[in-house]
């Protein structure tokens, strides 16, 4: 997705909220949720495997996996 333009955690956060947004478009995920702090940001992507909260770098990678697949 070289859409997508990465030069700071800012950058990447914004990039992986996108990427949420798109893979519930394409209907991979159902819904996710991103909790706001000052400092940074937490992913929730609903999986009955995982209920930890990811980081920004964590999110993009797996959304980016997940949309990437579906648009192959």
């Amino acid at each position: 997705m070289s859409e997508y333009k990465i030069h700071d955690e800012y950058s990447l956060a914004e990039a992986a909220d996108r990427l949420g947004e798109r893979a519930m478009e394409l209907g991979i995920i159902s819904s996710f949720v991103v909790r706001h702090f000052p400092d940074n940001r937490q992913y929730y992507i609903p999986n009955e495997n995982e209920s930890e909260p990811l980081t920004p770098e964590e999110a993009y990678m797996k959304l980016k996996k997940l949309v990437e697949s579906a648009e192959a």
